[in-house]
Protein backbone atom coordinates (compact mmCIF):
# COMPACT_ATOMS: atom_id res chain seq x y z
CA UNK A 1 0.00 0.00 0.00
CA UNK A 2 2.80 2.44 0.90
CA UNK A 3 2.89 5.25 3.42
CA UNK A 4 1.96 8.85 2.63
CA UNK A 5 4.77 11.35 2.17
CA UNK A 6 2.26 14.02 3.17
CA UNK A 7 0.41 13.03 6.33
CA UNK A 8 -2.22 15.78 6.20
CA UNK A 9 -3.44 17.26 2.92
CA UNK A 10 -5.89 19.89 1.79
CA UNK A 11 -7.55 19.03 -1.51
CA UNK A 12 -8.81 22.02 -3.50
CA UNK A 13 -11.52 21.08 -6.00
CA UNK A 14 -12.88 23.56 -8.52
CA UNK A 15 -16.63 23.68 -9.02
CA UNK A 16 -16.15 23.12 -12.75
CA UNK A 17 -14.81 19.64 -12.00
CA UNK A 18 -18.18 18.74 -10.48
CA UNK A 19 -19.95 19.81 -13.66
CA UNK A 20 -18.22 17.15 -15.75
CA UNK A 21 -18.33 17.58 -19.51
CA UNK A 22 -21.20 20.07 -19.28
CA UNK A 23 -19.20 22.27 -16.85
CA UNK A 24 -22.37 23.16 -14.94
CA UNK A 25 -24.64 21.39 -12.50
CA UNK A 26 -23.45 18.27 -10.65
CA UNK A 27 -22.34 15.18 -12.57
CA UNK A 28 -22.96 12.14 -10.34
CA UNK A 29 -20.40 10.06 -12.22
CA UNK A 30 -17.71 12.66 -11.50
CA UNK A 31 -18.73 12.67 -7.83
CA UNK A 32 -18.17 8.92 -7.74
CA UNK A 33 -14.71 9.28 -9.30
CA UNK A 34 -13.73 11.99 -6.80
CA UNK A 35 -15.01 9.91 -3.87
CA UNK A 36 -12.94 6.90 -4.98
CA UNK A 37 -9.81 9.06 -5.30
CA UNK A 38 -10.31 10.37 -1.78
CA UNK A 39 -10.97 6.88 -0.44
CA UNK A 40 -7.67 5.66 -1.89
CA UNK A 41 -5.86 8.49 -0.10
CA UNK A 42 -7.59 7.69 3.18
CA UNK A 43 -6.45 4.07 2.86
CA UNK A 44 -2.86 5.36 2.93
CA UNK A 45 -3.57 6.81 6.37
CA UNK A 46 -3.51 10.49 5.40
CA UNK A 47 -5.74 13.14 6.97
CA UNK A 48 -7.89 14.88 4.35
CA UNK A 49 -9.55 18.30 4.33
CA UNK A 50 -11.33 19.52 1.19
CA UNK A 51 -12.26 22.98 -0.08
CA UNK A 52 -14.79 22.98 -2.90
CA UNK A 53 -15.54 25.76 -5.37
CA UNK A 54 -19.00 26.67 -6.66
CA UNK A 55 -18.36 27.77 -10.25
CA UNK A 56 -20.47 24.96 -11.69
CA UNK A 57 -23.52 26.50 -10.02
CA UNK A 58 -22.72 30.19 -9.61
CA UNK A 59 -19.58 32.30 -9.88
CA UNK A 60 -19.56 35.51 -7.88
CA UNK A 61 -17.36 37.61 -10.16
CA UNK A 62 -19.37 36.62 -13.24
CA UNK A 63 -22.57 37.51 -11.40
CA UNK A 64 -21.17 40.91 -10.48
CA UNK A 65 -20.22 41.59 -14.10
CA UNK A 66 -23.78 40.68 -15.09
CA UNK A 67 -25.14 43.39 -12.81
CA UNK A 68 -25.60 41.75 -9.40
CA UNK A 69 -24.01 43.59 -6.47
CA UNK A 70 -20.52 42.07 -5.95
CA UNK A 71 -20.99 41.20 -2.28
CA UNK A 72 -24.40 39.63 -2.98
CA UNK A 73 -22.95 37.67 -5.90
CA UNK A 74 -20.12 36.37 -3.71
CA UNK A 75 -22.55 35.22 -1.02
CA UNK A 76 -24.52 33.39 -3.71
CA UNK A 77 -21.27 31.72 -4.77
CA UNK A 78 -20.62 30.66 -1.17
CA UNK A 79 -24.03 28.99 -1.02
CA UNK A 80 -23.17 27.14 -4.24
CA UNK A 81 -20.08 25.68 -2.54
CA UNK A 82 -22.33 24.35 0.24
CA UNK A 83 -24.47 22.53 -2.33
CA UNK A 84 -21.38 20.95 -3.86
CA UNK A 85 -20.05 20.03 -0.42
CA UNK A 86 -23.26 18.24 0.57
CA UNK A 87 -23.23 16.34 -2.72
CA UNK A 88 -19.61 15.31 -2.13
CA UNK A 89 -20.38 14.25 1.44
CA UNK A 90 -23.17 12.01 0.16
CA UNK A 91 -20.82 10.43 -2.41
CA UNK A 92 -18.14 9.85 0.23
CA UNK A 93 -20.56 8.28 2.69
CA UNK A 94 -21.83 5.93 -0.05
CA UNK A 95 -18.21 4.96 -0.71
CA UNK A 96 -17.78 4.13 2.98
CA UNK A 97 -15.75 7.23 3.86
CA UNK A 98 -17.00 9.07 6.98
CA UNK A 99 -17.10 12.83 6.44
CA UNK A 100 -18.30 16.10 7.93
CA UNK A 101 -19.26 19.37 6.24
CA UNK A 102 -18.24 22.53 8.07
CA UNK A 103 -19.37 25.95 6.85
CA UNK A 104 -17.99 29.44 7.36
CA UNK A 105 -21.58 30.75 7.30
CA UNK A 106 -23.62 29.15 10.03
CA UNK A 107 -26.42 26.84 8.85
CA UNK A 108 -26.99 24.39 11.69
CA UNK A 109 -29.70 22.34 9.98
CA UNK A 110 -27.33 20.94 7.36
CA UNK A 111 -23.73 21.35 8.54
CA UNK A 112 -21.42 22.17 11.44
CA UNK A 113 -19.91 25.64 11.77
CA UNK A 114 -16.19 25.77 11.02
CA UNK A 115 -14.32 25.37 14.30
CA UNK A 116 -10.61 24.77 13.90
CA UNK A 117 -10.11 22.43 16.85
CA UNK A 118 -13.20 20.41 15.96
CA UNK A 119 -12.03 20.06 12.36
CA UNK A 120 -8.64 18.77 13.53
CA UNK A 121 -10.34 16.34 15.91
CA UNK A 122 -12.51 14.99 13.10
CA UNK A 123 -9.40 14.32 11.00
CA UNK A 124 -7.67 12.64 13.93
CA UNK A 125 -10.68 10.31 14.11
CA UNK A 126 -10.34 9.43 10.43
CA UNK A 127 -13.09 11.63 9.03
CA UNK A 128 -12.78 13.74 5.89
CA UNK A 129 -13.55 17.42 6.47
CA UNK A 130 -15.32 19.34 3.69
CA UNK A 131 -14.95 23.09 4.20
CA UNK A 132 -17.78 25.05 2.59
CA UNK A 133 -18.94 28.67 2.15
CA UNK A 134 -15.48 30.07 1.53
CA UNK A 135 -14.12 32.29 4.27
CA UNK A 136 -17.62 33.55 5.01
CA UNK A 137 -16.69 36.95 3.56
CA UNK A 138 -17.21 38.45 0.09
CA UNK A 139 -14.26 39.45 -2.11
CA UNK A 140 -12.28 36.31 -1.17
CA UNK A 141 -11.95 33.34 -3.52
CA UNK A 142 -12.08 29.66 -2.65
CA UNK A 143 -8.35 29.59 -3.51
CA UNK A 144 -7.79 32.01 -0.64
CA UNK A 145 -10.05 29.84 1.52
CA UNK A 146 -7.87 26.83 0.72
CA UNK A 147 -4.67 28.69 1.66
CA UNK A 148 -6.21 30.05 4.87
CA UNK A 149 -7.64 26.70 6.02
CA UNK A 150 -4.39 24.93 5.10
CA UNK A 151 -2.50 27.26 7.43
CA UNK A 152 -5.11 26.93 10.20
CA UNK A 153 -5.19 23.13 10.02
CA UNK A 154 -1.40 22.77 9.71
CA UNK A 155 -1.53 20.70 6.52
CA UNK A 156 1.60 19.44 4.77
CA UNK A 157 0.50 20.28 1.23
CA UNK A 158 -2.31 21.76 -0.84
CA UNK A 159 -3.29 19.59 -3.79
CA UNK A 160 -5.13 21.61 -6.41
CA UNK A 161 -7.00 19.09 -8.54
CA UNK A 162 -8.06 20.49 -11.93
CA UNK A 163 -8.62 19.33 -15.50
CA UNK A 164 -5.06 20.36 -16.48
CA UNK A 165 -1.97 18.25 -15.74
CA UNK A 166 0.06 21.01 -14.11
CA UNK A 167 1.17 24.63 -14.37
CA UNK A 168 2.03 26.08 -17.79
CA UNK A 169 3.72 29.33 -18.84
CA UNK A 170 0.70 30.10 -21.06
CA UNK A 171 -2.77 28.65 -21.49
CA UNK A 172 -2.22 25.14 -22.98
CA UNK A 173 -5.71 25.21 -24.49
CA UNK A 174 -4.90 28.30 -26.53
CA UNK A 175 -1.20 27.61 -27.09
CA UNK A 176 -0.20 24.05 -28.11
CA UNK A 177 3.46 25.00 -27.51
CA UNK A 178 2.87 25.99 -23.88
CA UNK A 179 5.60 24.79 -21.52
CA UNK A 180 4.68 22.82 -18.40
CA UNK A 181 6.68 23.49 -15.27
CA UNK A 182 7.80 20.48 -13.26
CA UNK A 183 8.85 22.51 -10.21
CA UNK A 184 8.55 26.23 -9.47
CA UNK A 185 8.62 28.37 -6.33
CA UNK A 186 5.82 30.49 -4.89
CA UNK A 187 7.71 33.67 -5.80
CA UNK A 188 8.18 32.53 -9.41
CA UNK A 189 4.48 31.74 -9.58
CA UNK A 190 3.61 35.25 -8.39
CA UNK A 191 6.20 37.07 -10.51
CA UNK A 192 5.28 35.21 -13.70
CA UNK A 193 1.60 35.80 -12.91
CA UNK A 194 0.82 32.14 -13.43
CA UNK A 195 -2.84 31.53 -12.78
CA UNK A 196 -2.47 28.71 -10.28
CA UNK A 197 -3.94 30.51 -7.29
CA UNK A 198 -4.90 34.15 -6.94
CA UNK A 199 -2.23 36.49 -5.54
CA UNK A 200 -3.70 36.56 -2.02
CA UNK A 201 -3.76 32.76 -1.81
CA UNK A 202 -0.27 32.42 -3.30
CA UNK A 203 1.14 34.94 -0.80
CA UNK A 204 -0.51 33.13 2.12
CA UNK A 205 1.03 29.84 1.00
CA UNK A 206 4.44 31.44 0.58
CA UNK A 207 4.36 33.12 3.99
CA UNK A 208 3.28 29.91 5.72
CA UNK A 209 5.64 27.68 3.70
CA UNK A 210 2.88 25.48 2.30
CA UNK A 211 3.82 23.59 -0.90
CA UNK A 212 1.21 23.19 -3.65
CA UNK A 213 0.79 20.35 -6.13
CA UNK A 214 -1.29 21.05 -9.25
CA UNK A 215 -2.51 17.93 -11.05
CA UNK A 216 -5.11 16.45 -13.37
CA UNK A 217 -7.97 14.98 -11.33
CA UNK A 218 -9.43 13.18 -14.34
CA UNK A 219 -6.45 10.80 -14.47
CA UNK A 220 -7.17 7.99 -12.01
CA UNK A 221 -4.68 7.60 -9.18
CA UNK A 222 -3.05 11.03 -9.53
CA UNK A 223 -4.09 12.28 -6.09
CA UNK A 224 -2.84 9.11 -4.42
CA UNK A 225 0.49 9.37 -6.26
CA UNK A 226 0.86 12.99 -5.16
CA UNK A 227 0.22 12.09 -1.51
CA UNK A 228 2.87 9.37 -1.81
CA UNK A 229 5.36 11.95 -3.06
CA UNK A 230 5.55 10.57 -6.59
CA UNK A 231 6.28 12.73 -9.61
CA UNK A 232 2.91 13.99 -10.83
CA UNK A 233 1.72 17.40 -12.05
CA UNK A 234 3.60 20.53 -10.98
CA UNK A 235 5.11 21.12 -7.54
CA UNK A 236 5.09 24.70 -6.25
CA UNK A 237 7.82 24.35 -3.65
CA UNK A 238 8.90 26.37 -0.65
CA UNK A 239 11.98 28.51 -1.34
CA UNK A 240 15.07 27.35 0.48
Amino acid sequence: MGRPTYKRILLKLSGEVFGGQQKYGIDLNVLGVVAREIKSVKKLGADVAIVVGGGNIFRGVAGAISGIDRATADYMGMLATVMNSLALQDALEKAGVPSRVQTAIEMKAIAEPFIRRRAIRHMEKGRVIILAAGTGNPYFSTDTTAALRAAELDVDVIIKATKVDGVYDTDPVKNPNAKRFKVITHMEMIQKRLRVLDTTAASLCMENKIPIIVLDLTKSGNVKKAVQGKDVGTLVKVEE
